[in-house]
């Protein structure tokens, strides 16, 4: 039905037996009637094989991929061994096939919505940890690629947006640093100082606070966003620390309070 109206579609498939399931019938359906161009793609794809990368490619599919396993790498390990970890999921065997890949966070139901923690693991090819998964991560390019231009794709809005070109749609930020200089493991701690959506200043901070429009109300109230001034970094840290309650002598921070 869906390739008889040419309705995009997607689904969700992390194991590559369930991949292969999947494209099963998807190539049983394409001999009756051809996908011919219809875009459409799985979602994490994290133990896809060789041969069904193949596949996807093959009925023009892509594959959108989201850093779980910057978070849960290390359960992955103890469950599968390393060797497993290295490819999961495959990315570079993806780009080498040529197929459509795009970066994500599924936040968050599996991990943040941070793009720059994605960002990292895809780059260092290590967990937030700092367990080790892949020997060599993707370049800064690609990387970047993959979550801007890359993404375009999967919603049919390739030339539209996700480069800063004439033509493309006004979405950009200015950085807290700069991406492509700074120490790997500092990629963690990026932040946006100026978000421009549709040609419109919808975030500012610091030297562009003033250009910021009034901040809107964190729905639902009690959400931690409402609460925590931004993502944790190495810098809140002696914040933290000078947060504390005691009376009298303090055998923790060791000081007087009478």
């Amino acid at each position: 039905h869906l390739v008889e109206q040419r309705w995009p579609f997607r689904l969700h498939a992390t194991y590559d037996e369930s991949i292969s399931r999947m494209l099963d019938v998807f190539e049983k359906v394409d001999r009756d009637m051809p996908f011919n161009g219809l875009p459409w793609l799985f979602d994490h794809a994290e133990t896809i094989s060789p041969r069904n990368i193949e596949r996807v490619r093959a009925l023009g599919g892509g594959i959108a991929i989201q850093h779980r396993m910057a978070f849960q790498g290390e359960y992955f390990i103890d469950r599968y061994g390393a060797k497993a970890a290295e490819a999961t999921p495959p990315i570079q065997r993806m780009l080498a096939e040529g197929i459509p890949v795009g970066g994500g966070t599924d936040a968050t139901r599996v991990a943040s919505y941070n793009p720059w923690t994605a960002l990292y693991w895809l780059v260092s090819g290590k967990t937030v940890g700092g367990t080790t998964l892949t020997p060599q991560g993707l370049s800064r390019a690609t990387a970047l690629q993959l979550f801007t231009h890359g993404s375009a794709w999967f919603s049919s809005e390739q030339g539209k947006k996700g480069q800063i070109k004439v033509g493309q749609l006004a979405d950009l930020v200015a950085l807290s640093a700069d991406f492509f200089s700074i120490e790997e493991e500092q990629i963690k701690w990026l932040e946006s100082v100026l978000t421009v959506v549709g040609g419109k200043v919808v975030h500012g901070t610091g030297e562009f606070d003033k250009l910021a429009p009034p901040t809107l109300p964190v729905l639902p109230d009690w959400s931690p966003v409402a609460m925590v001034p931004g993502h944790w970094k190495p810098a809140a840290a002696p914040m933290a620390a000078s947060i504390h309650q005691c009376i009298g002598s303090c055998a923790v921070h060791a000081h007087q309070h009478d």
